[in-house]
């Protein structure tokens, strides 16, 4: 958990700012920036993790991925399986889990950008995301970090 204290001094909309001292503003401020190097970090972190899980499945199930790979993906058992498994098959109806955030989106950059780079040398094909599935993924984000941060004070 992200632990805040609440100081109202640090924005017009939330207190009388004509009351407001330098010092009382420097503390702020200075509070407020490591709030958000905090939340920064939270990310990163979740960043990390979707890292250190992308695709595990590609290995742990290697005998199912080749079974699929072979028939150019006219079966597609463990392929139906790995875009439910894996956040990042943003792409595809049943990729997108219901808690998408913009971890996921990165993710899904990520991935086509590095696939498509180091199989052809170039992107060859739109990466896109509809705008409702990228307002969803913001909308969870924020819902995300917010579950995150007790506010003190």
């Amino acid at each position: 958990m992200i632990e805040i204290t609440k100081t109202a001094v640090g924005d017009t909309r939330t207190c009388d700012y004509t009351q407001v001292t330098e010092d009382q503003l420097l503390a702020a401020s200075k509070q407020h920036i490591h709030d958000v190097h905090r939340a920064l970090a939270f990310f990163t972190s979740r960043i990390m993790h979707a890292a250190t899980i992308h695709d595990l499945d590609k290995i742990s199930d290697i005998a199912g991925f080749h079974r699929d790979f072979v028939t150019g993906f006219a079966q597609t058992e463990w392929w139906d399986a790995h875009r439910k498994l894996n956040r990042h098959h943003l792409n595809a109806e049943d990729g997108i889990p219901e808690d998408v955030n913009l971890i996921d989106v990165l993710d899904y950059v990520a991935d086509c950008v590095m696939a498509a780079l180091g199989r052809k040398g170039e992107i060859t094909f739109p990466i896109e995301l509809p705008g409702a599935l990228l307002e969803r993924a913001l909308e969870n984000t924020v819902k995300l970090l917010a579950s995150q941060v007790v506010v003190r004070g």
